[in-house]
């Protein structure tokens, strides 16, 4: 087994791509044609994106994401070496901030931000795995 997508429904397929490739600095790796469906560049493990429709086409029911009701319980996280700056532009395009960056006992830097989907989303630093 093997793990390769994340898939989050969302309301806006289109939006939600430009919105992360705006405030986290990804870039798209695939939009379907019928805007319902897309993927981020993000290494071996692959964010997508699918319509709200798309969950009721593939027979399945959710509670859609929504900015206004408490995150699900589940989050994406993005490592990067300078959590300030990625939490600040997160910000700046406009996700809603949870928990400014600050140093876990471990040492590791984490913060959050909800994004306009109102998805929970950890930004933090590497994990030093030295002993």
């Amino acid at each position: 087994m093997k793990f390769a997508y994340t898939i989050i429904y969302v309301d806006d397929v289109p939006s939600t791509i430009a919105f992360y490739e705006s405030a986290f600095g990804l870039t798209r790796k695939f939009v379907h044609e019928s805007n319902l469906y897309a993927e981020l560049e993000t290494g071996d493990t692959v964010l997508a994106f699918a319509g709200n429709e798309e969950a009721e086409m593939n027979g399945l029911a959710i509670l859609p994401n929504d900015p206004a009701n408490p995150p699900s319980g589940w989050e994406i996280c993005f490592v990067t070496d300078d959590v300030g700056s990625a939490f600040k532009q997160a910000v700046e395009a406009g996700c809603t901030a949870v928990s400014n960056p600050n140093e876990k006992p471990w040492g590791q830097t984490v913060s959050y931000v909800r994004d306009l989907n109102g998805c929970l989303v950890e930004i933090a630093s590497p994990i030093s795995t030295d002993s």
